[in-house]
């Protein structure tokens, strides 16, 4: 009963400061920096997490196939809304362009630089265990994600973000979403708000769940262009760098209710769903968030163009690759390990004070070196490559 009451209390709450962000927003009300950024902030941390629970609910009523689509496309709806209104405004304004891939880089760091080593570290020194194994049928997601890797290579060398690089990465997301429909799945394993909402009348249920989509959507829709141009603004008004905010504060709001959430599910003592979904939330970003972006730049100028990448974008574009294929190399053998985890994540936060482009490539280079050891040193993660084409490869001939 008192856990009921606090989950009731804490989704009261997120409604609350959803609903309040929502009349300020209709009532044409223009809030002081640095509230013009934070206040639609926090109401895109509220939507998500309220995204997050209509997601495993649905699951519940769903068809797999359709709940697999479901939730690939909800995964990235926070920050598709950011991502697309910086890639929209710069078919207008050549000065957003930067932001458009700071946000997607930065958020892309940090699922794996907090969200995987976080959850590792936290279950891994709550139960003194050495590693968190991952279950194989996330196989298909990683072969998706380490082709996404090596392609998006391709992008610092050519200097631009394109409509074929659209196609490409938007192939490779019908693809996995193809694939994944054909495999096996559990039931959910809810938790929270979730599992609380899921005793309900089935009617009752799905109307929470339903409701609960369109609400949160509206939210994230009317939220996004304030807390981009606050975070503008803010960074203006402090003297702080806005390509940092953008790159890192934007993609934090979003992000931290799959953050919170997988690490409520290593405290269960179930850390393979929490790495699993935020896994799968990774495959996402890199594929289809990715690929929308130049579409909605071309589609605002009125005529198929690319992105063209400046130096500083190039350089943030080159260690987010190398710190997926760091990322992929690991979990090649299915198991992420504590001293891994605390590699990837001092390396993820030694790098942020050194935003300078050299900066940037030493540590590129670093994560690729490290990449090459876990390769050439582990015979376990070589087969666990392997293993992903083939698990692939059968999973694309079943009936």
């Amino acid at each position: 009963m008192k856990n009921n009451r606090s989950t009731i209390l804490l989704m009261l709450f997120l409604g609350a400061v959803s609903v309040a962000w929502l009349g300020v927003r209709f009532a044409g009300i223009h809030l002081p920096t640095p509230w013009n950024a934070l206040f639609p902030g926090a109401a895109i941390v509220c939507a998500a997490f309220m995204l997050s629970w209509c997601t495993e609910l649905a699951e519940l009523d769903l068809p797999r196939s359709v709940a697999v689509i479901l939730l690939a496309l909800v995964a990235v709806l926070p920050e598709y809304a950011v991502d697309i209104y910086f890639a929209w405004q710069a078919g207008k304004n050549p000065q957003y362009v930067p932001y458009t891939l700071a946000n997607m880089s930065g958020g892309n760091q940090l699922l794996i630089g907090l969200g995987w080593t976080s959850v590792v570290i936290f279950f891994c020194l709550k139960t003194r265990r050495r590693a968190v194994r991952v279950e194989p049928g996330y196989r298909l997601e990683m072969f998706f994600l380490l082709a996404a890797t090596v392609y998006s290579f391709i992008l610092p060398l050519k200097r631009t973000l394109s409509l074929w690089d659209s196609a490409v990465f938007i192939a490779m997301f019908a693809a996995y979403v193809r694939l994944a429909m054909k495999a096996e799945h559990e039931e959910p394993d809810l938790i929270g708000p979730a599992a609380m909402l899921a005793q309900l009348p089935r009617g009752l249920r799905r109307l929470f769940t339903y409701g609960g989509f369109v609400f949160a959507a509206l939210v994230i829709l009317f939220s996004a262009e304030p807390f981009a141009e606050g975070l503008l603004e803010m960074g203006r008004h402090a003297g702080i760098d806005e390509f940092i905010l953008v790159q890192w504060l934007a993609p934090l709001a979003s992000e931290s209710p799959e953050f919170i959430v997988a690490i409520l599910f290593a405290a269960r003592g179930k850390p393979q769903l929490g790495l699993g979904a935020l896994i799968s939330s990774k495959i996402n970003q890199w594929t289809l968030l990715v690929g929308m972006l130049p579409i909605a730049y071309s589609a605002s100028i009125g005529a198929p163009s690319a992105l063209h990448l400046d130096d500083r974008q190039i350089a943030e574009l080159t260690v987010t690759s190398a710190q997926s294929f760091f990322a992929m190399t690991i979990l090649a053998d299915l198991s992420f390990g504590l001293w891994e985890a605390v590699l990837v994540a001092v390396i993820f936060l030694s790098h942020l004070p050194f935003t300078s482009e050299t900066g940037r490539y030493i540590y590129a280079g670093a994560y690729l070196l490290f990449s090459m050891n876990m390769i050439i040193a582990k015979s376990e993660n070589r087969a666990g490559i392997r293993a992903m084409w083939s698990h692939a490869r059968e999973t694309w001939r079943l009936k």
